[in-house]
């Protein structure tokens, strides 16, 4: 009887929506918010100091030397509220890669979690969307934190600048969406310094403590294919009021991203586990 209700159930997975989909990522949602509650809030909260710490730094102690930065033609803004949008956006992107990737690759690799998870009803595409919605509400709350800051020291210089936070969950997504349709192709903790060799650079290049055009015009072309330089982009242009139409390009960008790391987590997740 055992072995008929298996056959059943694989051949119900291999075959249409049902094999991928069942409707419910808040299941592996609620599962993160409850494993939360053991953790270490120290820990959850570091990755938002790390940004504060350099507006602190930077754009209080550098931009009383640097002055006014020019964002757009005729407009300049102080260095403080030029830097802030910027690390921001890297504050989504550290909160978001975090979750997408180093949880997701112990629970992949040592937890066996998602092998539990897709032995439920639950498909590969409800694992990928919980996980990467979980890791949202990292981003989310670390650039709520971020958004307070910069509203106290007079750094939003535009109403616009609410429509930051949507902004801030559509990099998040993007981010951890990718992140973790990378990691479910690596084997060994030392694979995962590889994530950091690839932020490092995106963080110090993305126009995030200088404007991109100070670089000669190839650099800033390889600069534009980062994910992390339109995310800059869009936010920065949403703080300082500075609209424009290439902002429909980044938005763009973070939608293609989102569907690929989409497509080739629940690709991946359905390999490892079920065919």
């Amino acid at each position: 009887m055992t072995a008929v209700i298996d056959e059943v159930d694989t051949t119900r997975r291999r075959g249409g929506v049902r094999a991928l989909w069942s409707g419910n990522p808040w299941a592996v949602v609620q599962r993160g918010l409850i494993a939360a509650r053991s953790s270490s809030w120290v820990v959850i909260l570091s990755g938002f100091f790390e940004p504060v710490f350099y507006l602190a730094s930077m754009g209080i102690g550098l931009g009383g030397l640097v002055g006014d930065v020019q964002v757009a033609a005729g407009v300049s803004v102080p260095y403080a509220a030029f830097i802030a949008p910027a690390l921001l956006a890297v504050s989504a992107m550290n909160g978001a890669i975090y979750d997408s990737t180093w949880n997701v690759f112990f629970k992949l690799n040592y937890g066996k979690l998602y092998e539990g998870m897709l032995a439920t009803s639950l498909g590969p595409l409800d694992v990928a969307l919980g996980e990467i919605l979980y890791a949202l509400l990292r981003g989310l709350l670390y650039a709520c934190g971020f958004m307070i800051i910069m509203q106290a020291f007079g750094l939003n210089l535009a109403p616009t600048a609410i429509l930051a936070l949507p902004a801030v969950l559509l990099v998040a997504f993007g981010f951890a969406s990718l992140g973790m349709a990378v990691t479910s192709y690596m084997k060994t903790f030392q694979h995962m310094d590889w994530i950091n060799i690839v932020l490092l650079p995106m963080f110090l290049f993305s126009a995030t403590l200088y404007p991109i055009d100070i670089y000669p015009q190839w650099i800033q072309s390889v600069i534009m294919a980062f994910p992390l330089w339109h995310g800059v982009e869009l936010i920065r242009g949403l703080t300082t009021g500075v609209i424009t139409g290439a902002m429909l390009w980044h938005i763009l960008y973070y939608v293609v991203m989102i569907a690929v790391g989409l497509v080739f987590t629940t690709k991946r997740l359905r390999a490892l586990f079920l065919d």
